[in-house]
């Protein structure tokens, strides 16, 4: 049973995507224990994200269900380091009503995170693109956060590898639309 779920998996991932999931994955539990190695929930958030964005750049709705997960575990840790703007975006996508430190960062973070969950809504690829620039903001708020306390460094490289699975999501949505134009002009012409 296990060989056979296996088997299914590695027939509907292709190598790049699995090697990509693979060194995300990596990486993130690396960095977790040269830098932190006590905030298991930011090493468990940080992983089931890099492997809903996997499921996410293939259009599987898994992805959303495991973003819902890592939504939960990132609002609890956004809560504990007092970036409640970011408890709020990923918990409730609403307007930040934090009112302490970095709340510039964390409210571009709001507005990138709205933009990408628009495009989501909208089908487009370039949801993949919000999600890449509030990337770049999360990376830039947990590195000031890893200035006070390093074990927040690796919760900025889990957003480095999210930046990176971003990408190749908006790349493969791409790919993906221009197959599913290309067999609905053939299915047209037929």
């Amino acid at each position: 049973m296990y060989l056979k779920k296996r088997k299914s998996l590695s027939g509907y991932f292709t190598k790049g995507e699995i090697a990509l999931w693979c060194v995300s994955e990596s990486l993130i539990v690396v960095s977790f224990f040269i830098f932190d190695r006590e905030n298991y929930l930011t090493l468990a958030a940080s992983l089931i994200g890099v492997i809903s964005l996997i499921f996410n750049a293939k259009g599987n709705p898994f992805g959303q269900f495991l973003m819902v997960i890592f939504s939960i575990l990132y609002g609890i840790i956004s809560f504990t380091s007092a970036y409640y703007g970011e408890m709020i975006t990923y918990l409730g996508m609403t307007a930040p009503m934090a009112v302490f430190a970095n709340l510039i960062p964390s409210t571009i973070s709001v507005t990138t995170s709205f933009l990408a969950v628009y495009l989501t809504f909208r089908r487009s690829a370039f949801f993949a693109v919000g999600y890449a620039a509030n990337d770049i903001v999360l990376i830039i708020l947990w590195i000031l956060a890893a200035i006070s306390d390093i074990s927040y460094l690796s919760v900025a490289i889990c957003f480095v590898m999210f930046l990176i699975n971003d990408t190749y999501g908006f790349i493969n949505w791409s790919r993906m639309q221009k197959r599913q134009e290309a067999n609905c002009i053939i299915t047209m012409s037929d």
